[in-house]
């Protein structure tokens, strides 16, 4: 089994695998444990500062990674408090990693269409394709539904569903330092600026949206590398390269 990097200064790694197959195995959160003051001091601070933040339970990977052509991990259940501290403080404990799904949307005429944060969100100002910390509502038994969460991610965020789109059968791995961001490519049946337009018009309808805007990337000209992550970044330079 190919053990993700802990490395946060390295370039994002790419993987193609055929599927991906998590799942729920509860074990103790011995850093959480043991930081729990200093976390609860840092939760208390930002919520102060952005009080619709909410302390409900997330999944971090504790295990896994790629292993043929399939993406096998191994979750644990924990507060979001604990997440976000986690990560503020620079991924102190290198055993856990973020492991999410991410919904690649691409247009009918090739481009992608990504979501700017909300300022409301523990992400404002970020751009990111439709996605989520993997959470209990993506528990089926003790499997770790991440096509589901895909789904699920792109339709709260955008009101697109599976009469919209087609989903790939494939998913990118695509590895950054402790994040590992799972991505499945959504081809949707518009070209982008009407989808776009769609899209917007969706979000003026929802009362809290998590989005407050749609980017359109046609070419690696169009990336923010400022607001886009490195794995965003990393992903769609491939996949406009194979374009």
């Amino acid at each position: 089994m190919n053990a993700p990097t802990g490395d946060l200064c390295a370039a994002p790694v790419i993987a193609r695998v055929a599927a991906v197959e998590c799942r729920l195995v509860q074990r103790p959160w011995a850093w959480a444990e043991g930081e729990r003051e200093r976390i609860d001091a840092h939760w208390a601070e930002l919520a102060s500062r952005n009080p619709a933040l909410f302390d409900g339970r997330v999944l971090v990977l504790h295990s896994g990674g790629v292993e043929g052509d399939v993406f096998r991990a191994s979750y644990l259940e924990t507060g979001f408090s604990r997440f976000i501290a986690w990560r503020d403080f620079g991924f102190p404990d290198r055993t856990i990693r973020n492991a999410f799904a991410m919904a690649a949307l691409r247009s009918s005429d090739g481009a992608y269409l990504l979501g700017v944060m909300g300022p409301h969100t523990a992400n404002s100002g970020k751009v990111y394709f439709p996605a989520g910390t993997p959470d209990l509502s993506d528990v089926v038994g003790d499997a770790v539904d991440l096509s589901g969460s895909v789904a699920r991610e792109l339709e709260e965020e955008t009101g697109l569903t599976a009469a919209d789109v087609a989903f790939a059968d494939d998913w990118s791995v695509v590895t950054h330092g402790q994040r590992i961001a799972l991505m499945r490519l959504v081809q949707a049946r518009e070209a982008a600026e009407p989808l776009r337009q769609r899209i917007l018009a969706e979000l003026s309808r929802q009362k809290d949206p998590e989005l407050s805007d749609i980017r359109i990337v046609r070419g690696t000209g169009d990336l923010d590398e400022a607001a886009m992550p490195p794995f965003v970044c990393a992903y769609l330079r491939q996949a406009l390269g194979e374009a």
